[in-house]
């Protein structure tokens, strides 16, 4: 875990309850996460824990509560207020580019760093050209930063899935995050791509400063990095705390070991 100072709270959910039709997804969940810290989301399946992230950068809006974001409070978020905010995602499911480079992959990610007008842009030179010149300096440095430089021109669908998943992370970081969601960075993977997405994810929140919110089902994952953790259930909080509060939580502990409720 990082040691900085973690006081100020970054973004904090207040009440929220979420539903689609009769289902519940979310019931009265709050919580907040400071700037700089590792803050895990868990809990068993059909938890809620992907809605929350939903909610946070707008792709669900709730019937019930507010977010308040770097101190400016609305009933929800919209999607491009999220993006536009600072705040990226990666997803459960791996959205990229299948038939595109990883280069032009993550070079996606800047789009919302690009102020050049489409008449700049198709003209090529001049200051669309210099601001397109300064995004590839940016991307390059997340290639090297998650050690990806030897697949950078090939395209993401030849990629075996943990390659995949890191080219989506470093799509998001090429957004320059103020807060980043990841919703289940280490599916699927073995234990070795584990390991370095792990590496990653605490150098991304050590070297660029970037305030992490993650879902995980790996616990050894979440011990090991969260500063913070919050645990959903059945779409209610039913802990949260350090790592070591959590683990030994007799509520935790009993979501666990039931029946898991997809």
């Amino acid at each position: 875990m990082t040691t900085h100072s973690r006081n100020e709270t970054l973004l904090e959910v207040e009440s929220i309850s979420l539903s689609f039709g009769g289902v519940h997804a979310l019931s009265d969940v709050s919580f907040d996460i400071r700037k700089g810290e590792v803050r895990s989301i868990i809990g068993p399946n059909g938890a809620g824990k992907s809605s929350m992230l939903n909610v946070i950068n707008g792709f669900y809006h709730p019937q019930e509560g507010s977010i308040t974001y770097q101190g400016k409070r609305r009933a929800q978020m919209k999607p491009h207020e999220a993006a536009l905010g600072g705040i990226a995602r990666t997803f459960q499911n791996i959205a990229l580019f299948r038939g595109m480079s990883t280069l032009d992959n993550i070079m996606t990610g800047r789009n919302t760093k690009m102020s050049k007008g489409l008449f700049w842009q198709a003209l090529h030179f001049g200051p669309a050209k210099r601001e397109e010149i300064e995004n590839r300096e940016f991307v390059e440095h997340v290639i090297d930063f998650l050690e990806i430089q030897t697949i950078r021109k090939t395209p993401v669908g030849r990629l075996p899935y943990g390659l995949q998943k890191r080219v989506e992370l470093g799509r998001a970081l090429a957004a320059e995050p103020t807060l980043l969601l990841l919703d289940e960075p280490m599916a699927g993977m073995n234990l070795e791509e584990k390991e370095d997405m792990s590496r990653f994810i605490l150098e991304t929140n050590e070297e660029f400063g970037t305030t992490i919110a993650l879902i995980e089902h790996d616990m050894g994952v979440v011990m090991d990095i969260s500063d913070r953790v919050v645990v959903l259930d059945y779409g209610r909080k039913i802990a949260e705390g350090t790592p070591e509060e959590v683990r030994a939580n007799q509520n935790v502990i009993d979501a666990y070991l039931g029946v898991s409720h997809d």
